[in-house]
Parts: structure tokens; sequence; C-alpha cells
């Protein structure tokens, strides 16, 4: 399969295999965990199989494994957790989410308060650090210049 991407001078090439699939791949991944932060790993990976175009012979296969990624799918259908699993993911139904993807209480604004806390947290520890190590090098005498 042709996966197109940017190359010297801003002109298109054509590539194909892992090495350039895997950034798709992982940009996906990313898009579903950041739309479904409590997802554990092995559920955004059964969210992107279970959503994925299959292509080639029914099912995973060397060329195509389990198919071409679906984002809009992943993203939007219902998906069974694992050991539920369908044959193909139903469509979403409007304005819901799975629930296995939703917080306790359905509410982000918590995980954004604690993102920020944590920022500050790390913010001011770093800035602790610059203020000790300045005042350190300040107090330390100068080196001795031997001759």
């Amino acid at each position: 399969m042709d996966i197109y991407s940017t190359s010297i001078n801003g002109k298109y090439r054509k590539g194909t295999g892992t090495s350039d699939a895997t950034a798709i791949v992982a940009g996906a991944a990313a898009l579903v965990r950041s739309k479904y932060p409590y997802l554990p790993a092995a559920e955004v990976v059964h969210r992107l199989t279970a959503t994925a175009v299959d292509k080639g012979p029914p099912g995973r296969d060397d060329e195509y494994g389990y198919g071409v990624i679906d984002l809009v799918a992943a993203l939007t259908a219902d998906v069974p957790p694992l050991g539920f699993e369908s044959t193909t993911a139903t469509p979403p139904k409007t304005g819901a989410t799975s629930a296995a993807a939703q917080p306790a209480g359905g509410d982000d604004v918590g995980a954004a308060v604690r993102g920020w806390a944590t920022l500050g947290v790390i913010v001011a520890a770093g800035c602790g650090f610059l203020v000790w190590r300045r005042r350190r090098r300040a107090d330390d005498p100068p080196p001795r210049i031997s001759r």
C-alpha cells in the first residue's frame, strides 16, 4: 500500500512499509488517547483494529495486517471492550461515548485541573532548582589560579 508523505523541498514522495506506517498509527493512537484519556493501551489498540477497514483476505493478513485505519470510526464508533468483541464496530449514537472511556462522573474538568496543577508543580520545582543553583554559585569562592 502506498503512503504519501512530504519530502525534500516540500515535495511529496510515495513510500511503503512499516517506517511510514508507524508514524500514522502512532498519530492515530495519540488521537484516540486524547479523546479517551482513561482508556488502557490495550483498549486503544483494540479500538484501532476493530474499526480498521479490512483489506485483502478476511481478518488479519501479512500484507494489510488488520486493515487500513479508519480514524473517524476509531474516534466515534461504539466499540465493545476487549472480551466482548463483535466482528464489526457499530456507528455511534448521537452524543454517546463508550462508558469504558469515560472518567468517573463523565467530567473532563477534573483531569484538566490535575494537569494544570501538575504543570505548576513542575515549573515551581524547576524555578526553585535554578534559584538554589544560582545562590550556591554566588556563595562559592572564585577558583584560584596557580602559577
